[in-house]
């Protein structure tokens, strides 16, 4: 198996955190289920870390059977159009985005 992650480091704007992830539920969230081949979708927001380590309030993990099959979800349309929707929960958003690809080992 195949994990991606997107791990946004940074922060929510202060008294976003409802609107951010009202928006990753509501709109996000279905666009993501639908990239083909997705196995899984997890998001996860977090809750406390270690003193001096960077901020992730979420990360997105989704999970895919393999190399080939993550390729074609990056590859869809549906991708795409996350991307672009992606925009609006950026608003809310100070720091970046940077995309990590593991095997899950068995």
């Amino acid at each position: 198996m195949i994990i991606r992650q997107a791990l946004f480091e940074g922060r929510i704007h202060e008294g976003q955190e409802a609107a951010f992830k009202a928006y990753v539920a509501g709109k996000l969230m279905p666009m993501w289920l639908e990239f083909p081949g997705v196995r899984e979708v997890r998001v996860l927001y977090a809750v406390e870390r270690d003193e001096g380590a960077p901020a992730y309030p979420m990360v997105l993990s989704t999970m895919y059977d393999s190399r080939d099959a993550l390729a074609e979800a990056l590859g869809s349309p549906v991708r795409y159009a996350s991307r672009e929707m992606t925009k609006g929960l950026l608003a809310m958003f100070d720091g970046v985005i940077h995309h990590h690809v593991f095997e899950l080992s068995s």
